[in-house]
C-alpha cells in the first residue's frame, strides 16, 4: 500500500526546476526589497550567477521583471501586476463587496477597506476612499503583520490558543505600537473579546494618527474570510461618532456576509473562553 511519503515523493518527480527557480526568484521582491541585483538574488537563493542571469533574462523578456534606472537592478514589472490584479478582481468576494464598499464610503466619508489572511499578514483586496486631503499609503495589495493591526485581530478570532501558537511559536511578538500585543496568549484574549464584542476597535493602534474600525466577513459555512475597517484619520474617535461607525460598519460586513450566503446560525462553535491574565 502507498505510503503519505510515497506520494510525496512521486508527486516531486513531476516539479519543474527552472520554473521554481523562477518563480522564488519573484518570491524575493516585495515592499522590503524593491530592487534587487542578480549578486544578492544569487546570494539569497543559493544559486551560480550564472543560473540567476538566465532566469532573470527570462523573466524580463517576459515582462515580469524590468531593469531599473542604474541598469544593474531588477524590480518586478508590469505582468506580475497584471497579474495580481487579474487575480483580485476575479474573486467572488471582492465582486460582491466593491459595492457595499462603495455604499459605507459614501455613508461615513472615510476610507474603507477589505482585507484577508495570508498567514501572518493582511492583505488589502479592496479599497474605497473619499475625495479628501488625507491619503492612506495602503493600496490594493499591500501586505501588514496580522497581529499588529485591528483588521488583522478580526481574521484570527476563529483562531483557538493553539492555532495562533502554531502561527505564531516565538515567545515574543514583533511590536510596531505600544498596541501591539506582546505575545501570543495576548493577541488570543485580543482577538477573543474582539469576538464577544462583535467588532474591533484601535485608536493609534498601527500608526498613531490613525483609528480604525472593523467588523468579520463570513462565508456560507460561517468561517470568517475577510475584515471590512473604516480608517479615521485621528487617534481618537469621540463616543458618539464612534458608535454611529460601529453600527454602520457592522451593518455593511454583515450585508456582504449575507451576499456570501452566510446564516447566522452557521457561525462556527464558540472558542473556548479567554485565557486567565
Amino acid at each position: 500500500m502507498s505510503t503519505t511519503n510515497d506520494a510525496d515523493e512521486g508527486s516531486e518527480k513531476y516539479i519543474v526546476p527552472a520554473l521554481e527557480r523562477g518563480l522564488r526568484l519573484l518570491g524575493e521582491f516585495g515592499r522590503e526589497s524593491r530592487a534587487l541585483g542578480a549578486p544578492e538574488l544569487a546570494r539569497r537563493l543559493n544559486l551560480p550567477r550564472s543560473t540567476v542571469f538566465r532566469l532573470l533574462n527570462t523573466l524580463e523578456a517576459l515582462g515580469f521583471i524590468e531593469r531599473t534606472e542604474s541598469g544593474n537592478d531588477y524590480r518586478l514589472g508590469l505582468a506580475v501586476l497584471r497579474m495580481g490584479f487579474e487575480y483580485l478582481s476575479s474573486l467572488e468576494l471582492t465582486e460582491l463587496g466593491q459595492p457595499v464598499l462603495a455604499r459605507l464610503n459614501s455613508e461615513i466619508r472615510y476610507a474603507v477597506n477589505l482585507v484577508v489572511r495570508d498567514h501572518r499578514h493582511i492583505v488589502y483586496v479592496a479599497k474605497v476612499s473619499p475625495s479628501t486631503p488625507f491619503a492612506s499609503s495602503v493600496r490594493v495589495g499591500t501586505r501588514l503583520p496580522a497581529h499588529a493591526t485591528v483588521l488583522g485581530r478580526i481574521l484570527l478570532e476563529d483562531l483557538t490558543l493553539p492555532d495562533l501558537q502554531a502561527l505564531y511559536p516565538e515567545p515574543e511578538l514583533e511590536v510596531f505600537s505600544n498596541c501591539t500585543p506582546k505575545t501570543t496568549l495576548d493577541l488570543f484574549n485580543m482577538a477573543q473579546e474582539d469576538r464577544e464584542r462583535g467588532y474591533a476597535l484601535g485608536e493609534g493602534y498601527f500608526e498613531a494618527s490613525i483609528s480604525t474600525v472593523a467588523a468579520p466577513v463570513r462565508d456560507h459555512s460561517g468561517r470568517i474570510i475577510a475584515a471590512m475597517g473604516a480608517t479615521i484619520p485621528s487617534a481618537h474617535i469621540e463616543g458618539a461618532q464612534l458608535d454611529e461607525l460601529v453600527q454602520r460598519v457592522r451593518a455593511s460586513a454583515e450585508e456582504l456576509s449575507a451576499l456570501l450566503n452566510y446564516k447566522p446560525g452557521a457561525a462556527p462553535q464558540k472558542r473556548a473562553a479567554i485565557a486567565g491574565n
